[in-house]
């Protein structure tokens, strides 16, 4: 059988924004000149399901290689994949992403998806390519998972390849105009993806399982290169970085940033705050001279000790979020801190430590960004999965569960209605995430201007020096009214 492979990205966003499908452009590379594929993009089609419909049955195509996070997502690969094996039981389906990595049984375990691969899987996808044209073991293509008979085979993980020994994206296959977006960074906006994994370990992140605490990257001649051509050839005039952690090398930030100093791009990045408060203070000159205009770090809680529970690492500490607040307000580049709130043995306490520190922050540096997310699991070893499972917490068995409405909201850390955490709970986050936004409208809705941003500010005003953030019923009429925008749900 000769794969002609279509890749597919399912809709991650209900903003309606097409955000560069990189996992996929990864993937493509290593397939110029060899296979021939497409790439199709949920978030770019009225009609994803027809236009798959059409690709297989109108032109051929017998691959549909799918990246799969949990959420949204997930809750439209599930029916597309199933119903598109019913109409065609020869197209071989293969996941890949975050959640095949983590839920590889779950995966296989459904009657219409025939491999997962876990991990890293530019390699691994082109050998299996191979071995379905030529024939070949499967067990001997590591970081594959396949069914034979009724066991499900995990191949060893392979080791990691660092993307600067792959080819760079074939931006050209994709309609590159719609991937540059307006919003608060600039007025044509688009992404990169310049690293792989992260050398921490935090027990609440997905990327744990990715990568085993591995970081590899790609040279900042290389970024340069990158920038350059998304600058000149497609109008970019700022990018986001979606590396786990962007900032692990100083020395390959220090150099990135001198080598883009004139490039006149905005830019936003990931990492961690104790790796950042270790910086040269030239460095942190350099990052703003480059252009860095926003920094998303985890801040997570307002406790240390359930820092240490999270496994976070390095120093970090609450002091160290706080004197990393008053830096970046320094040197003008806005903190976005990101609390995981709720986690057990005690989540109340922790909501409680974390609601007080946010306000500590927003007194040394009011323009700093929150997102704030319920503490969901991840199938990792650690005292708060361990915790977690001790409270009766269970992950679905079935795909179909998970593309439930309450599993569904539960993967983005929205909803949070765990053994631990009860409505009356996620309530006071939510009642206290509304005055805080009201009182200090993120900066990144840039439609939020002039007299309605006054408006919300004034009539949270009393709420939020009052510390009363229970039934903030006249914000959440004004917010719905105006959309407010919430980065965590809709981007900047």
């Amino acid at each position: 059988m000769r794969p002609k492979i279509i890749f597919f990205h399912p809709a991650s966003n209900s903003a309606g924004k097409c955000i560069l499908p990189m996992s996929l452009l990864a993937l493509a590379t290593l397939l110029e000149n060899t296979y021939e594929y497409i790439i199709v993009d949920a978030n770019a089609e009225r009609d994803p399901l027809r236009a798959l419909d059409e690709l297989i049955g109108v032109r051929g195509y017998n691959v549909l290689a799918t990246t799969v996070m949990p959420g949204p997502q997930l809750a439209q690969a599930v029916p597309i994949a199933r119903e598109l094996k019913q109409r065609y039981p020869h197209l071989i389906n293969i996941w890949g992403g975050y959640f095949p990595t983590q839920h590889t049984d779950t995966v296989l375990n459904s009657d219409y998806i025939d491999f997962a691969i876990r991990s890293q899987g530019e390699r691994t996808f082109i050998e299996l390519l191979r071995a379905l044209e030529r024939g070949g073991d499967l067990a001997a293509i590591r970081g594959l998972s396949f069914k034979c008979g009724r066991a499900i085979v995990h191949n060893p993980l392979r080791e990691l390849v660092s993307p600067e020994n792959f080819p760079a994206f074939p931006y050209q296959r994709i309609d590159m105009p719609r991937y540059l977006n307006r919003n608060y960074m600039g007025t044509r906006v688009t992404e990169h993806h310049s690293s792989f994994g992260c050398p921490f370990a935090c027990n609440f992140c997905a990327v744990v399982a990715m990568s085993n605490r591995r970081w590899l990257a790609q040279s900042p001649a290389r970024l340069e290169s990158t920038l350059r051509t998304l600058r000149d050839e497609y109008g970019a005039d700022a990018v986001n970085f979606h590396d786990m952690d962007f900032f692990v090398s100083e020395a390959r930030v220090a150099e990135f940033a001198e080598r883009i100093r004139d490039f006149g791009m905005r830019w936003w990045g990931l990492g961690r705050i104790d790796t950042l408060m270790n910086y040269k203070e030239t460095t942190w000159e350099k990052m703003r001279a480059s252009g860095l205009k926003m920094i998303f770090s985890g801040a997570e809680s307002g406790s240390d000790d359930v820092l240490k529970l999270m496994n976070k690492g390095g120093k970090a500490s609450t002091h160290a979020t706080l004197e990393f607040a008053k830096r970046a307000r320094a040197y003008g580049i806005v903190p976005e801190f990101s609390f995981v709130l709720g986690n057990p043995p005690d989540p109340r306490a922790d909501i409680d430590a974390s609601i007080r520190f946010i306000r500590e922050i927003k007194r040394v540096n009011p323009a700093t960004e929150f997102i704030l997310y319920l503490y969901t699991p991840v199938a990792l070893d650690g005292a708060l999965y361990d915790n977690a499972l001790q409270s009766g917490f269970q992950f679905p068995e079935s795909l179909d569960e998970w593309t439930t409405p309450f599993w569904r909201e539960f993967a983005t850390r929205r909803e949070g209605r765990t053994p631990w955490i009860d409505r009356d709970t996620q309530r006071t986050v939510r009642d206290f995430e509304r005055v805080l936004n009201a009182y200090y409208p993120t900066i990144t809705d840039t439609r939020l201007v002039g007299l309605r941003r006054a408006t919300l500010h004034a009539l949270a005003a009393w709420r939020y020096r009052a510390q009363v953030y229970a039934a903030p019923y006249e914000l959440r009429a004004l917010q719905r009214v105006w959309r407010y925008q919430r980065p965590e749900t809709s981007g900047f």
